[in-house]
């Protein structure tokens, strides 16, 4: 199949937030189980990155933070022309930092169609238009190049790296400014 110029970019406009209902919890599992999606989280969840007892997860997930904005946010990713969870992202509140922490995972067999872009804008979009998120903070290891540009080509800016891990973020005001032409 050969692909058209835009097409990539069409699949991308294609996403939206999706706030997870109790019965969705199997596709958080999924993501949770695969070894290739969690291959980032090895270091922590080793050998292979996958959270152990991932439902017992999701059920601390639906306790904690779903529906508790503005201290925590999440949704699935879900493309609108046909419903499929491509991958999540979330925020909360880091008060000892004074930023939000977020987070974006894309379900690696949905990875390579522009979804982690379209993402990250939608939760910077949800984040900072609520007006209760002044600055978005991420990191990760060095390593993790397409994290990187995703994120710097979303506009965060690196201001720090330790312990191997680059620092990153964005405040409203930037994010507002380099988005200024998007609807109100």
């Amino acid at each position: 199949m050969v692909k058209l110029k835009g097409e990539k970019k069409r699949m991308a406009d294609d996403l939206q937030l999706y706030i997870p209902n109790q019965e969705d919890g199997w596709f958080y599992i999924q993501m949770m189980s695969d070894p290739e999606t969690m291959a980032y989280n090895a270091p922590w969840f080793p050998p292979d990155g996958c959270i152990p007892e991932p439902e017992s997860e999701w059920l601390n997930l639906q306790k904690n933070w779903i529906g508790k904005e503005p201290q925590r946010f999440y949704a699935f990713l879900q493309r609108k022309s046909d419903g499929v969870f491509v991958g999540d992202v979330n925020y909360h509140d880091n008060p000892k930092q004074n930023w939000c922490d977020m987070g974006i995972v894309i379900y690696a067999p949905e990875r390579g169609k522009g979804y982690g872009k379209q993402g990250l804008r939608l939760l910077m979009d949800r984040a900072f238009r609520s007006g209760h998120v002044s600055r978005l903070h991420n990191d990760f290891e060095t390593t993790r190049d397409a994290a990187y540009r995703l994120h710097k080509s979303a506009g965060f800016r690196e201001t720090d790296t330790l312990d191997g891990c680059v620092q990153l973020e964005i405040t409203r005001e930037e994010y507002l400014q380099n988005n200024r032409f998007l609807k109100q």
